[in-house]
């Protein structure tokens, strides 16, 4: 197979689809590779470390997407990506469709095989490639969260742990899973008060178990959110509906109440955010406010650690880009029900129920309708 890596082309990204080491491993089982020029130059992958591994440097993207048979990428194709794109072409990278109608019509008008990285699943029904970057994308919420909080950025002028004689900071914690997991562990080293809300009871005990009488653990009511949402210093969106929209848990009259120069990072801007008034920002013009409090909603946080963003999410799709390659997406698809729930567009339909149902367009399932 002719598998092709654009460099991206979305604001401040610089991770890239293939490293060096998944372009050998793809050329010693037999695929040609191509890879834009400088595609992995900002995190240190030269041209000549891609053609030592055995791939094709290639001027431009339009070639890339003119000879490849399937395009392997980091983020959503932007519309001038979503414009090359050919019917039976597989592209196989993160989508986030719920929240972007424009993207999930264009490529729907493409007619191309969209295999989305955040839905594909595994055996125990995580999401394997989503998580890397959910874990890199917690840690960050926190970093970012104690920079928003400096007097200087705007904050409330706390540190998160605080020193002796001195309170640390109350993180709040929306969501128990990988980011919200890294999140409280980051916290928790900088000596921060935290608290994590969560509507699994069993997640909740996992989560005391794990980490004992240092972290607080609230159930998820609409009561509790309030309550600690409007005392807190930092909060950190990390709720996740795989392939759906955020639900939106924190109103703007909660976010009225809290104190001056408190902030919030909504990790799940990426799926419309769980924040009222939310709205994507770049990693140029980070955060906005409202009300007083500081609004942080980078839609591709993990690209500004990009070096050690691509390396973990490689080692992840890797087996699965090599499925792709060795048996043909139809096969592949046919004989792994984990990646076929990857597959959120294919020749012109809506394959995801949820991208279906919030855009309330007629959802086709790929299995029935090939055995039909």
């Amino acid at each position: 197979m002719i598998i092709g890596v654009p460099k991206e082309i979305k604001n401040h990204e610089y991770r890239v689809g293939l490293t060096p080491s998944a372009v050998r491993e793809l050329v010693y089982h037999q695929h040609t590779i191509l890879i834009q020029e400088n595609a992995g130059s900002a995190i240190g992958l030269s041209n000549q470390e891609y053609l030592k591994a055995g791939a094709q440097i290639i001027p431009t993207a339009e070639e890339i997407f003119a000879r490849a048979e399937m395009i392997v990428k980091v983020k959503e194709p932007q519309l001038q990506e979503c414009a090359l794109l050919r019917p039976g072409q597989v592209l196989f990278t993160y989508l986030h469709l719920a929240p972007d109608l424009e993207q999930t019509q264009g490529l729907l008008k493409s007619g191309c095989i969209a295999i989305a990285y955040e839905t594909v699943t595994d055996r125990q029904g995580a999401l394997p490639l989503l998580t890397p970057m959910s874990e890199v994308a917690g840690r960050m919420s926190i970093q970012a969260g104690a920079y928003c909080l400096q007097k200087t950025q705007g904050g409330s002028g706390m540190l998160l742990g605080g020193v002796p004689g001195v309170p640390a900071a109350h993180v709040v914690i929306l969501g128990g899973g990988v980011v919200g997991t890294n999140a409280a562990r980051m916290a928790l080293g900088l000596g921060a008060q935290v608290t994590i809300l969560d509507k699994s009871l069993p997640r909740l005990r996992e989560l005391d178990l794990h980490f004992g009488e240092r972290l607080q653990t609230r159930y998820a009511t609409l009561d509790a959110i309030e309550e600690q949402v409007t005392h807190a210093d930092l909060v950190i969106g990390a709720v996740l509906v795989p392939g759906a929209s955020a639900p939106r848990l924190v109103s703007r009259e909660m976010i009225s109440n809290m104190k001056s120069g408190s902030v919030i990072v909504d990790v799940a801007i990426d799926q419309g955010g769980c924040i009222e008034g939310a709205k994507a920002t770049t990693h140029d013009n980070p955060t906005f406010t409202i009300d007083q409090v500081t609004l942080y909603c980078v839609a591709n946080m993990p690209g500004a650690v990009a070096r050690t963003s691509t390396f973990a999410l490689n080692n992840a799709t890797l087996p699965f880009t090599l499925a792709i390659a060795q048996k043909g997406w139809y096969q592949a698809l046919l004989e792994d029900p984990h990646l076929r729930n990857g597959l959120n567009i294919c020749e012109g339909k809506i394959t995801y129920k949820a991208v279906a149902d919030t855009h309330q367009i007629p959802y086709v399932s790929w299995l029935e309708e090939k055995k039909s």
